[in-house]
């Protein structure tokens, strides 16, 4: 969960780079992510790290994607 928390400030800080409706739906997918993190938290406690680690990767892939389909630049 510390690794969503983490996340949170790359999805929330994207408005320097996305704009403001990228952002949104940005946060929407992060806060989908926290609750599959939290439903997996006592079934399957070792994939909430997984979560984590996909969500960064998404918010990556989102953001060169964005910059070099739409031209987003900081």
């Amino acid at each position: 969960m510390v690794g969503m928390a983490a996340t949170f400030f790359l999805y929330a800080a994207s408005g320097l780079v996305a704009p403001w409706w990228a952002v949104v739906v940005l946060l929407v997918v992060w806060a989908a992510l926290l609750l599959v993190a939290c439903a997996w938290w006592t079934p399957h406690p070792r994939w909430v790290p997984a979560v984590a680690v996909f969500s960064a990767v998404f918010w990556f892939a989102a953001i060169i994607g964005g910059a070099a389909a739409f031209g987003w630049t900081a």
